[in-house]
């Protein structure tokens, strides 16, 4: 009995781990040739910045990472609408509110920034960037550990997009927990959602806030 069990045991760990390793390597090879620096980013209409944890109303070290490149990007020229995309209700506030508060307090005009407080998961911000705001292609931006999972999320649901790094002022054991959280859980997970999802795990009536503030740009 015990040497079952034993075996059992350790089928089912090969079966988990190469899970695992299939998971990491479909990402890498879905947004193989579409990640970029922020200086090499090509001219796009609009990029999506997903949200990340706040604290007392402003951006945490990723998220305010995220938040520079899109100003950096804007300011460059690179894009001219940014939607922030995250938990409206999230655990540590509200990111919508701070990402937006941000961005305008580094230039970027309030009326260029669209927020969309549904964007729960990574997934959902992919989606939702489709079928409830209607784009078509963007520059996605987070840091590079999450930036892969971000294309190949964002080419399974439609929208056509590169993905740039940001940088990010994080603690190194911050970004080592962070790295294996993607690598272990989150890309397994994204594989599930490719061959699962078909849309939004939250729908929305069709918004048309982007549309409008691309077309104020003349």
């Amino acid at each position: 009995m015990t040497g079952s069990v034993s075996r059992a045991a350790r089928v089912t760990a090969s079966i988990g781990i190469a899970a695992v390793v299939g998971a990491n390597v479909w990402i890498r090879l879905a947004a193989a040739g579409r990640i970029r620096t922020p200086a090499e980013a090509p001219t796009t209409a609009v990029a999506i910045v997903l949200g990340a944890q706040v604290r007392d109303g402003q951006p945490m070290s990723f998220l305010a990472g995220r938040l520079d490149t899109a100003v950096q990007l804007f300011h460059e020229g690179r894009v001219g609408v940014v939607l922030v995309s995250g938990d409206g209700n999230g655990s540590s506030g509200d990111e919508i509110a701070a990402m937006t508060e941000y961005l305008v307090g580094k230039g970027i005009p309030h009326e260029r920034i669209v927020g969309d407080p549904l964007g729960l998961r990574t997934y959902d911000t992919c989606a939702r960037a489709v079928h409830t705001f209607g784009i078509e292609r963007a520059l996605v931006v987070s840091q590079a550990f999450h930036v892969p999972r971000i294309v190949a999320l964002s080419r399974r649901v439609g929208l056509d997009a590169v993905g740039v790094n940001s940088e990010c002022n994080c603690r190194a054991t911050s970004l080592a927990r962070n790295r294996g959280r993607e690598w272990l859980l989150a890309r397994p997970r994204a594989v599930v959602d490719i061959l699962l999802r078909h849309g939004p795990t939250v729908v929305s009536e069709p918004d048309d806030a982007i549309e409008k503030a691309l077309a104020a740009l003349g």
